[in-house]
């Protein structure tokens, strides 16, 4: 049988509620629903806290107008071919952005001499023509993880929260997609357990998408610890 606990057993049945579905638990910590007499495999992962309990801590403010927009996608393309296999490159940029192209040719720089230190540091901070970056790697196994995930966010948004954010999506995300079980299920929904509050719902929203989830799981859920059930995919 499965080993849920008690916060993801009652994820598991407000997801259940919210499709009328009935799930039934499995063997190596399996989980089914039944829905309209499909049987779908479910993953249920838990992301550790990442707020306090100030007003506005939890509600990261991220900027998507063409300008953001446009950086973002640049970098993602021209680093696309330059970082190595088994390493993501995260990246945070305080908006409003001043001198984009510059900006965007700076950082792509930058980026490129950090991966080729034999040590990259972890967390990286600079002040780049006005605008205040942060850059952190990871390396990992997957093939399949994107080269670059980028953030345009408004000064009150703390930077680090995004990247922790990102980091615990990124490790759950692939141990799920490694896991032979779900690589051989057909039909399969992730569910993600937040202990956080809502107002995290559009950050995560975002960095579902940029982590490309769609390719594996065919719907992707949150429950929040109030048992609303959100989705993080279209």
């Amino acid at each position: 049988m499965s080993d849920l606990d008690k916060q993801q057993r009652a994820a598991i049945e407000a997801v259940a509620r919210r499709f009328r579905a009935t799930w039934e638990e499995g063997a190596s910590s399996g989980v089914y629903f039944r829905v309209a007499g499909k049987r779908v495999t479910v993953a249920i992962l838990t992301l550790k806290p990442r707020t306090n309990k100030g007003p506005n801590a939890a509600k990261p403010h991220l900027r998507f107008d063409k300008v953001a927009t446009r950086m973002i996608e640049g970098l993602r393309a021209s680093l696309g071919q330059t970082v190595p296999d088994g390493m993501t490159v995260l990246l945070t940029i305080t908006a409003p952005i001043c001198l984009a192209s510059k900006t965007a040719g700076a950082l792509e720089a930058k980026i490129q001499t950090l991966i080729n230190t034999k040590t990259p540091r972890r967390d990286v901070k600079d002040t780049i023509h006005g605008n205040h970056v942060q850059i952190r790697h990871l390396k990992h196994r997957s093939g399949h993880a994107p080269r670059l995930i980028g953030f345009v966010h408004n000064p009150d948004t703390d930077p680090l929260l995004l990247l922790n954010m990102t980091e615990d999506l990124l490790e759950l995300a692939q141990a799920q997609a490694a896991s032979p079980a779900q690589k051989n299920a057909c039909d399969r929904w992730l569910v993600v357990l937040s202990l956080d509050r809502m107002s995290l719902l559009g950050a995560y929203r975002d960095i579902v998408s940029q982590l490309r989830m769609t390719t594996s799981f065919k719907k992707v859920l949150v429950v929040f610890s109030d048992g609303r059930v959100e989705h993080l995919t279209p």
